[in-house]
């Protein structure tokens, strides 16, 4: 049997286990549009399980999914070789090469429920034994799918037809290994874990610094997804222009996740230490929450931002998804909201200045407007949407003057300064012309040293006279203890510096940055990714 887009005999529309509930239960014949363009008749014929066929029927599908998706599904099985795409209907039909292939991906799926973009899809054979596509309706698709096969056979050695080599050639590990090339921007572990829970779960994500660029494995609950998000991934830029995501399979195939933090994550094991002295999630509710979680579907990322220090907060998972959606959008200026809104602030303590540096370390802070009428919340607008990004992806859920900030975007669109004479008691300032913004100069270092809080701070700008112990001295007096110190060796305008916890390390810099240590020297702080 021959399937031709002009005349498409036998259909395969109708649901193969709820043909009662379907709105298409009771039609005779349905007009379908191949690729948008081409309106044609499907007689339908009311068959469910029908007879292997190398052609399956994909249903419900999501709207914008695209046809290199689609062709993914297959990939693990062996070769694909058609594929036409029903877009109105949200349907598509998948050719491989071989029925046996055909025969094991529906036998997998039937015991590995098919998602694309986190939803249900349904696989079943369709009763046309081939595929006969209108090469002029269908090039985009036979692009793709050149491109794909040309793609899978530099990854795979053997290119088998039979199943059982097919089936095994692809068996690749569930682990990908992520390199981030320019990497302007800092990618945090809750932004891979947005954009990659896209393919299928998450299961546990590492994050390093290798040779100077920050890599990732990150691991899925199976093969198929980390082929998928490889296929999908590879080569795009997380953030316009820059960013570029590099993505290879690992040789591990099962990550061992100590600590739940911004370095690690193991999204099945809420209850593990966060190993950096904050507590860990009191193992009742961890259990309690991964139960609940596992029932929803959801990733144990769903744990309240207040919990605990493993939970990603609503505002930082917030960032991950505007992250998430500028995936591989080139041209796309990094607009989003320049203006942040920060709350629950230590209203006794907290001054336009001290947010002007805490912020600053993530951005251009321009203009910073403690609220008249609420002294806890305060207004702060960054140079462009990425730094406002940035800053609340970090900040958010820190501790500042002993409370926790929460941070997240304004609906304002600029902070409005006071009218010419009137006084607002210093709650407004405004910052666009300071010498001090880390970020001014394109393509600075700065912008490869964005760091979360941590308690060890990077210094620099120290001058030859000042020794280790007036540093000690200097930060003893915000109130911390200084656990360690240590000058780089090749540079002692250089050091690293520890506080006995983030909050703290959060005051000395807030305290110090900029402070002047004679001889026109200024000292620089920022949070280190070392430990000392």
């Amino acid at each position: 049997v021959n399937l031709n887009v002009t005349e498409i005999r036998g259909s395969d529309e109708l649901l193969s286990g709820s043909v009662l509930n379907s709105p298409n239960s009771n039609m005779s014949s349905m007009v379908v549009t191949a690729n948008g363009n081409d309106t044609k008749k499907f007689k339908g014929e009311d068959k469910l399980d029908g007879a292997p066929s190398r052609v399956l029927h994909i249903r419900k599908l999501p709207g914008e999914v695209t046809e290199t998706e689609v062709i993914a599904l297959g990939l693990p099985f062996g070769k694909v070789t058609n594929i036409l795409m029903l877009k109105g209907k949200n349907q598509a039909f998948l050719e491989l090469a071989t029925e046996e292939a055909a025969v094991t991906m529906v036998n997998y799926y039937s015991a590995v429920t098919p998602h694309l973009r986190n939803q249900l899809i349904y696989i079943q054979y369709s009763n046309h034994k081939e595929l006969k596509t209108d090469n002029t309706l269908n090039q985009r698709a036979q692009a793709v799918l050149q491109a794909v096969t040309a793609v899978q056979a530099t990854n795979a050695p053997i290119s088998g037809t039979t199943v059982s080599e097919s089936a095994v050639t692809p068996a690749q590990s569930p682990v990908l290994r992520i390199i981030i090339d320019n990497m302007y921007y800092p990618v945090t572990l809750d932004v891979l874990h947005q954009i990659f829970s896209k393919f299928g779960a998450v299961l546990k994500i590492i994050t390093f610094t290798k040779n100077n660029q920050f890599q990732a494995l990150l691991q899925y609950g199976d093969p198929v997804n980390a082929q998928q998000a490889k296929l999908a991934l590879d080569g795009q830029n997380i953030y316009n222009a820059c960013c570029t995501l590099r993505i290879d399979f690992s040789k591990l195939v099962n990550l061992n996740v100590k600590y739940n933090n911004d370095k690690s994550r193991d999204y099945t094991r809420p209850d593990l230490p966060s190993g950096d002295g904050q507590p860990a999630l009191d193992p009742a509710i961890a259990a309690a929450f991964a139960k609940e979680t596992s029932l929803l579907g959801l990733p144990v990322a769903a744990v309240p931002g207040a919990l605990s220090p493993l939970a990603i907060p609503n505002a930082a998972a917030a960032a991950a998804a505007a992250a998430a959606g500028r995936v591989g959008m080139p041209g796309v200026p990094a607009g989003g909201n320049t203006v942040l809104l920060v709350s629950n602030l230590n209203e006794e303590m907290v001054t336009p200045q001290s947010l002007f540096t805490l912020f600053g370390v993530y951005g251009d802070v321009q203009r910073v407007k403690i609220l008249y009428n609420k002294k806890d919340s305060a207004l702060i607008q960054m140079a462009d949407g990425n730094q406002s990004q940035l800053a609340m992806s970090h900040l958010n859920g820190q501790k500042m003057y002993g409370k926790i900030i929460r941070v997240t975007l304004s609906k304002h669109q600029t902070v409005q300064l006071p009218r010419e004479g009137l006084d607002d008691q210093g709650l407004t300032k405004d910052f666009g012309n300071s010498p001090l913004h880390r970020f001014k100069k394109p393509g600075s270092k700065n912008f490869q040293n964005i760091f979360p809080p941590s308690a060890t701070l990077h210094l620099s700008n120290i001058p030859p006279s000042v020794a280790e112990e007036d540093l000690r001295t200097l930060f003893a007096n915000t109130g911390g203890t200084v656990k360690a110190f240590k000058f780089f060796q090749r540079d002692h305008k250089m050091a690293l510096l520890q506080m006995s916890t983030v909050e703290e390390a959060i005051q000395a810099l807030i305290d110090l940055h900029n402070y002047n240590l004679g001889e026109n020297h200024h000292l620089r702080v920022s949070f280190s990714k070392s430990t000392i």
